[in-house]
């Protein structure tokens, strides 16, 4: 059993006995982007904005937060806030976004 959808079993079961919300995890998604343009990476960046708000506007509760890059070396880190790893998983296939792994994380923005 995977991570993600055991977490989402507990949520689930959580919100039935107790009636609260499901818990939104931020997620981050690794990216190799050596290369890329500046023009290229806002346009990937505009791209899973739009995503987002395609997919929260049908239903799925997912929002990207915010990226760090590092020109030297062309690794990106992009912060989503998302229900399950699947969503952000979909979000960046659909927008076509290239990505080497997607794992929770700790979102420590003062």
């Amino acid at each position: 059993m995977s991570f993600s959808f055991a977490r989402r079993c507990i949520q689930l079961l959580w919100s039935l006995f107790i009636g609260g919300d499901l818990e939104m995890t931020v997620y981050m998604v690794e990216r190799d982007l050596k290369g890329i343009s500046m023009e290229a990476l806002g346009d990937a960046q505009k791209a899973a904005i739009s995503q987002a708000a395609e997919m929260t506007s049908k239903g799925t509760d997912i929002s990207y937060l915010r990226s760090t890059f590092a020109p030297e070396d062309g690794r990106c880190m992009c912060l989503f806030d998302a229900v399950s790893d699947a969503d952000v998983k979909r979000l960046n296939d659909d927008a076509g976004l290239p990505y080497h792994r997607i794992v929770p994380a700790l979102d420590l923005t003062p």
